[in-house]
């Protein structure tokens, strides 16, 4: 049977004013001239807030030809790539005709500048999509830190099996069409996040991502009780640079799922490895992931880009 982490590395195909520069008036006005003047004056003032409106606040924002508006979300269907195609298939799973893409703007999003993007990946469990888990447990949190948030998920549930290579073709498919909508964006920060089983692909997938060219700038990981970023750095290799990739860990005390040993014996596992920048931390609560926790580690991890 195949693994649900058999997943192999493929190659990729892979100056204008308003105002003019003097204003000459005469001295000798009336009063029906400065009205005009005062008229004049404040269309000016008019004509430099729309300016700097459209500045501040991009208009005609798309992704994947779906209107966008920062600050809200959007769900869309994106094309498969032939490489893309070949990962969902891994497991014998039938290639869908397409990815469903969710992408999150923060207020003020300006594709102009640079984002910090966070890949959400859920966990097989229950069958959630990833979408689901970027809008229960994410959205709210990092979009008020100013994060960009990402995922992709097939049309349906995986038919055979829920693979790595499933879950990286669709994310793939979502980052090509995140690239493909705003140039620049593949040099924009990413950091792979996920609970539970989510945390387990997302350390798997971050160093495939990695060796793909995209900017691993962190992995958020809670509840995770089997450790896996070192089977894929081996796998993938990404290069020594990506050992020093910061990883924030979060555990419950009380979580029954994966225990604090277990937590515990996954940054062991990941140190021995020789990732050093690991941020390990506890909170009294059990398999679960409250916003204050995903803030913690949102902040440490952007301290970092």
């Amino acid at each position: 049977m195949t693994s649900e982490f058999n997943l192999h590395l493929r190659p990729s195909p892979a100056k204008n004013s308003l105002f003019p520069d003097r204003v000459v008036v005469a001295s000798d006005v009336t009063r029906a001239s400065k009205n005009l003047r005062s008229r004049v004056a404040k269309i000016f003032c008019a004509l430099a807030w729309l300016a700097f409106s459209a500045s501040a606040f991009p208009a005609g924002l798309s992704f994947a030809g779906a209107p966008l508006t920062p600050g809200a979300t959007v769900r869309v269907s994106v094309p498969l790539s032939e490489i893309e195609k070949s990962y969902v298939a891994e497991g014998g799973n039938a290639v869908p005709p397409y990815t469903v893409a969710t992408l999150a703007v923060p207020r003020g999003f300006d594709p102009k500048k640079t984002w910090p993007v966070l890949i959400v990946f859920s966990s097989s469990q229950n069958q959630h999509p990833s979408w689901f888990d970027l809008m229960v447990i994410y959205r709210a949190t990092a979009l008020a830190e100013g994060w960009v948030l990402l995922a992709g998920d097939g049309p349906q549930p995986a038919p055979r099996i829920d693979s790595s290579g499933w879950r990286a073709g669709h994310t793939l498919a979502a980052l090509d069409a995140l690239n493909r909508s705003f140039s620049g964006s593949k040099n924009w920060p990413i950091v792979c996040a996920g609970q539970s089983g989510g945390a387990k692909r997302a350390t798997y997938l971050a160093p495939l991502l990695a060796a793909g060219g995209y900017r691993v700038a962190g992995i958020f990981l809670s509840g995770m009780n089997e450790e896996r970023i070192t089977e894929a750095y081996h796998r993938f290799k990404p290069g020594r640079d990506f050992l020093r990739t910061p990883i924030f860990l979060n555990s419950g005390m009380y979580d029954m799922v994966a225990t604090p040993e277990q937590q515990n014996a996954v940054e062991k596992s990941m140190r021995r490895t020789g990732f050093e920048n690991i941020r390990h931390t506890s909170f009294p609560g059990g398999h679960e992931l409250p916003p204050a926790r995903l803030l913690e580690g949102l902040r440490w991890l952007r301290k970092g880009l």
